[in-house]
């Protein structure tokens, strides 16, 4: 629970709400996030149990349970620190952009877990880039931020990893070009990278679909 504990302790100049989905874990999540939302009731927490596998399942649900204004995608490892969030509001509250993408590259002292990890991320942010016309530097970044109002009432279909580069990536793109004429912003954030041995679960086969994903919500939203 000490991602929890680092979310709730993060201050920023908004009310936070803390949403947990339980994915089809095979631990105690679902138990152990129900004590914790019980011992922290000065906080707004919710748990929710997506039955549907996948990390883009789990997204859309908490997606349609959210209440806030801004969305800030968080996973639950501790590869990335919330102590990042107001650097990634930032631009959303000085009314420059409606989306922001957190960079991992964008500081010297950040490392990554593989050689192999990080050239699989360069070769998908390039393919992004050549895809979606757009270099966001990091396509794969977990910490992506928005106005919630852009994906009010909006169904997206990935249920895996996909969902959260190749589908929301052209429909951000999309919906600035259309509303506001602005492009996603860019912040670097720290990152403390996991081994497959302490559980990093992207492989191979995840870039090969991915790479497919971009170029079909591609042509369907840009």
């Amino acid at each position: 629970m000490s991602l929890l504990d680092k979310v709730k302790a993060t201050s920023i100049t908004l009310t936070k709400e803390i949403i947990v989905v339980d994915n089809n874990s095979r631990d105690r999540t679902k138990e152990l996030v129900s004590d914790w939302i019980i011992k922290n009731k000065d906080v707004t927490a919710k748990l929710i149990v997506e039955k549907i596998p996948g990390k883009g399942a789990a997204v859309r649900s908490a997606i349609k349970a959210a209440s806030g204004d801004i969305l800030i995608i968080q996973d639950a490892d501790l590869e990335y620190d919330p102590k990042d969030y107001n650097e990634l509001l930032k631009p959303i509250l000085e009314h420059k952009t409606r989306v922001v993408y957190g960079n991992r590259l964008g500081l010297k002292e950040n490392t990554t877990a593989h050689i192999l990890f990080y050239l699989g991320g360069r070769i998908m942010t390039i393919a992004g880039t050549l895809i979606f016309g757009k270099d966001l530097k990091d396509i794969n970044t977990c910490y992506k931020v928005w106005d919630a109002n852009l994906t009010k009432n909006v169904t997206f279909e990935e249920k895996g990893f996909a969902f959260d580069f190749a589908e929301k990536t052209p429909f951000f793109i999309k919906a600035l070009k259309k509303k506001e004429k602005k492009d996603i912003a860019l912040v670097p954030i720290h990152y403390y990278p996991r081994t497959v041995a302490q559980g990093k679960k992207v492989k191979w086969q995840d870039g090969v679909y991915g790479i497919w994903a971009m170029m079909k919500y591609r042509f369907r939203n840009i």
